[in-house]
């Protein structure tokens, strides 16, 4: 029986320190988990099946922000301003962008520094800054009636912040949570990208879009923002629908055109 209880004892104290030990190597190099980039040289070309432009815009320190402009082939009912999620770069992302062309709508979609061509660091504060970069160049450069910001992820975050003074017509939520520490189950994060602190300040409508079965971004956490919506508000639950594969379901692009249209 003694020796029941040691072995006992020994395994629990062994799941103990792997635990710590996840937790310790978790906050020393959070940085690569949470913003996952992938950098690609200057002279790579993207390939898409749309047309597009490429634009370079200084952040106002020494780093560039790489930015690319699908243009719809319908006279343009605004502009879509769309921040990423926390992996890859552009030429994932700018696969994404038919779903809006489509519908009729310019999207601008630009890579956090670090991700890309994009050159720097990314950080919390950077990437907010940079929004606000972007958001103006957009409001100079690109002629629309409309503005929309969209986030995706992490980028639902950044969208949230930039919406509090940016005063758009819509934001639009895929996927969101409602602080990054939520999302990460038991770990913890120095880094905030609390959404519930930035909606109650966002006056314009605000449509989220979650699925059920994100293990990435519990649903859970997405339903702590649904009490911060107001009447006119949309939050809709994709059944089945996880992380990465909300453009696989009807509802998605339902939801979409119903929104944008």
């Amino acid at each position: 029986m003694r020796s029941k209880i040691t072995l006992t004892a020994k395994i629990l104290g062994i799941i103990v320190l792997v635990y710590l030990i996840l937790l310790v190597g978790f906050y020393l190099f959070q940085d690569r988990f949470v913003f996952q980039s992938k950098s690609l040289p200057r002279n790579y070309s993207f390939t898409f099946d749309q047309p597009f432009e490429e634009h370079f815009i200084a952040t106002g320190t020494v780093d560039t922000l790489n930015i690319l402009l699908f243009r719809t082939k319908q006279p343009a009912k605004g502009l879509i301003l769309y921040f990423h999620g926390n992996a890859d770069n552009l030429q994932r992302w700018g696969n994404y962008a038919v779903d809006f062309t489509s519908l009729g709508y310019d999207i601008l979609m630009p890579d956090y520094r670090g991700y890309g061509k994009s050159t720097g660091t990314p950080n919390e504060i950077v990437l907010y800054s940079d929004a606000q970069v972007v958001l103006n160049w957009a409001q100079t450069t690109i002629p629309h009636s409309k503005l929309i910001l969209y986030g995706r992820s992490l980028g639902s975050a950044v969208a949230s912040h930039l919406a509090t003074t940016a005063n758009p017509d819509l934001l639009m939520l895929e996927t969101p949570f409602d602080e990054l520490n939520s999302a990460l189950y038991t770990f913890s994060s120095r880094y905030k990208f609390p959404a519930k602190e930035f909606l109650p300040k966002v006056t314009c409508k605000k449509v989220i879009i979650h699925g059920t079965s994100d293990w990435v971004v519990p649903l859970s956490s997405a339903l702590r923002l649904k009490p911060l919506l107001k009447d006119g508000d949309q939050f809709v639950i994709i059944e089945g629908g996880s992380h990465n594969n909300l453009r696989d379901f009807d509802k998605y692009h339902k939801t979409l055109k119903e929104v944008l249209e």
